[in-house]
């Protein structure tokens, strides 16, 4: 399987990337999902986080309390460290399982912070949905009411777009409207099953011999 791995900046459009290979029948595996899945009631990483942080992270009816994890959490290095080391392997494994299932010539591996993750073995090649950071912080506000000075924040919270942009083998220019989108996605869809057909094709080959 040739797993393509897509990323971004905040407010850079990946859902909407990811929901459009998806229209094309590609399995698209989400960290985001990865990550509420793992700490759903009955799951080990949630009794883990419990016994780690106390029973305060969880409500009443005995979910996560997301708000609660995060600000005891990251009160300091050690318990962020501590909160990674329960749910990063977790993620992984989940996200494992689920590429392992997917059907088709490739998947979509959709990883927000995969650069800073340290998830790019995980990928054959890395695709960054881009937009300049002026536009990060517009949609920022627009999308989630944000003032300019928490959007700058968030922004500058992540990897910055010329990182991201050094570990990139495809880019999607998401400044245009959909059609010019759409067209990207197009022609990266045909030639990533073009890739995925030579991959079999040369694994074939040194099966044979």
């Amino acid at each position: 399987m040739h797993i393509i791995g897509l990323t971004g900046g905040i407010a850079s459009g990946k859902t909407t990337v990811s929901d459009l290979f998806a229209g094309h029948g590609i399995t698209v595996v989400d960290a985001d999902v990865a990550a509420r899945r793992v700490v759903e009631p009955g799951q080990p990483a949630l009794s883990e986080l419990v016994e780690a942080f106390g029973d305060q992270i969880v409500t009443a009816d005995g979910t996560l309390d997301r708000q609660q994890l995060r600000n005891t959490a990251f009160a300091d290095e050690a318990a962020r460290r501590r909160l990674e080391g329960i749910l990063h392997p977790r993620i992984r494994a989940f996200m494992d399982e689920e590429l392992s299932r997917a059907q088709g010539p490739y998947a979509i591996l959709s990883v927000p912070l995969l650069v800073e993750s340290n998830l790019l073995d995980m990928v054959d090649r890395v695709l960054v949905v881009d937009v300049p950071d002026s536009v990060q912080r517009e949609r920022l506000i627009a999308r989630d009411g944000s003032t300019p000075e928490q959007a700058e924040a968030i922004i500058a919270a992540q990897t910055s777009r010329e990182q991201r942009l050094r570990h990139a083998d495809d880019v999607i220019d998401n400044t245009r409207d959909m059609t010019a989108l759409k067209q990207q996605i197009e022609t990266l869809h045909q030639a990533y099953i073009a890739m995925a057909e030579r991959s079999t094709d040369t694994n074939a080959g040194l099966a044979e011999h």
